[in-house]
């Protein structure tokens, strides 16, 4: 009888630990889907020049794509940025804090 509640509590422990990185990580969503308007962000990863995923103030992370003269090629992890977001492209981009 303890043998198998102990092969029960490894067998949780394991699939907690495999379920749990995946779980804690913030949750993506299309940029197409945020709302238009101006929002401050955290750069999490630049992609490209045209491409930088980012955190949202509301904790979601999405990938923000650069239209027109604006460019991610300046931008580095863990930057500020204030972006205007229309129809999920970004075609203004400011950096607030280095």
């Amino acid at each position: 009888m303890s043998v198998s509640i102990v092969r029960r509590s490894i067998g949780a422990v394991f699939l907690s630990a495999l379920i749990a990185p995946s779980l804690a990580s913030a949750a993506t969503v299309s940029a197409s889907l945020v709302p238009d308007g101006t929002y401050v962000v955290q750069v999490e990863a630049v992609k490209d020049a045209r491409h930088a995923l980012v955190l949202l103030p509301n904790g979601m992370e999405t990938t923000l794509t650069a239209t027109g003269s604006a460019s991610f090629s300046n931008v580095k992890p863990h930057q500020q940025l204030r972006v205007s977001i229309i129809a999920g492209k970004t075609p203004v981009l400011a950096v607030t804090r280095r």
